[in-house]
């Protein structure tokens, strides 16, 4: 039986795409194990899948000042050599990484084996730990052109994100009956992340009165971020989060309102859904869902507003500009090279598993 090792963590961004292979991994035979950190989201995420799992030591690279920056290298060792020790007993024919800081010391543990490693890039611009995994990396996955002219020639490969397939599963007649709208009137769909999105939320609360004239809104607008005073506002349905429905309000969705988290966009991208993005500004973030906004407008799949020059009149103007030429956003998406991120990576997981068995 061929074995693969699945490993990336840190932020839930960093397993989803790994579970979304899951289906498709099994059905081609393969013995799966996971690794990551001894405590991180990835673990909990993994419990449910009854997928062994190996925590090793990890520790962050910064580019700031902090204390820890003289303890983390000490863990990132540690962990190398328990990633090492796991890796020579399994004989994985191949490891794949969806980044993350605990990837790094399991990447390197493995080409130091020769085990072929195939890593994901999310961002267009690769984050510190992708750099120090793509040296040693057989393949690179991308989620955007933009991102193969910053990778070693013959290593990087235009894939899009794997998305899982029950998300085009939906049942459209759920959605509205779950949040009570009717079928005569378009739905938005308003996404701020899993800890939501302060000033998307107030943008969105502060245009309802003139976008509800026109449209239903589901608002899924993060922990602890439900507007009370707005709970009976016919129309509007609010929700902190949600995980298996989800499916259903995409299905009922004719527009998506979300920030441009790489995961996120790639989902909206694969179910052809017309698209707001209003990414992290700068001084929140070192910039990645700027850029990634601007690669999705560029090629014609999404708006970009920015948060802070964000006003009401402006968002309902381009929610309007959306909805009447959405038919031009989903042709544009129709004709994207990052669809089937599933079959192409997993083409290249059968190519490297198969040098690994010609080698031994």
């Amino acid at each position: 039986m061929k074995k693969i090792v699945l490993t990336g963590g840190g932020t839930a961004g960093h397993v989803t795409p790994n579970i979304a292979l899951l289906p498709s991994l099994k059905e081609a035979g393969y013995e799966i194990a996971y690794m990551g950190s001894y405590e991180g989201i990835e673990k909990r995420l993994i419990e449910d899948f009854q997928i062994p799992y190996t925590g090793i030591s990890t520790g962050k690279f910064r580019r700031y000042l902090d204390p820890k920056n003289f303890s983390d290298p000490f863990r990132v060792i540690k962990g190398f050599a328990e990633a090492r020790k796991y890796l020579k007993e399994y004989k994985p024919d191949v490891v794949f990484s969806k980044g993350g800081f605990v990837s790094v010391p399991i990447v390197r543990a493995a080409a130091s084996l020769n085990i072929p490693c195939i890593i994901h890039e999310s961002d267009m611009t690769p984050g510190l730990a992708n750099k120090l995994c793509i040296p040693v990396a057989t393949k690179v996955c991308c989620n955007f052109p933009e991102t193969m002219e910053l990778i070693p020639k013959g290593k990087a490969v235009l894939t899009g994100s794997p998305i899982r397939a029950e998300l085009a599963q939906g049942n459209k007649l759920a959605g509205l009956d779950m949040c009570g709208f009717s079928a005569n009137k378009p739905v938005i769909m308003v996404m701020g992340g899993s800890l939501g999105a302060a000033n998307v939320n107030r943008a969105v609360r502060d245009a309802l009165p003139k976008l509800l004239e026109d449209f239903q809104i589901v608002h899924l607008c993060g922990k602890d971020k439900i507007d009370n005073l707005l709970l009976n506002t016919p129309g509007y349905k609010q929700f902190e989060y949600i995980k298996a429905e989800l499916k259903d309000l995409f299905a009922m969705a004719d527009l998506v309102i979300s920030r441009a988290g790489a995961n996120a966009i790639c989902e909206l991208l694969a179910l052809r859904k017309p698209n707001i993005l209003i990414p992290l500004p700068a001084s929140s973030s070192r910039g990645d869902q700027i850029l990634n906004a601007k690669s999705f407008e560029a090629q014609g799949f999404s708006i970009v507003l920015s948060e802070d020059d964000l006003t009401t009149s402006e968002l309902v103007d381009q929610v309007h500009r959306l909805y009447f030429s959405r038919q031009t956003y989903v042709e544009a998406m129709n004709h994207s090279g990052q669809q089937d991120s599933i079959k192409t990576i997993m083409g290249l997981i059968e190519e490297a598993a198969g040098s690994t068995a010609e080698n031994s």
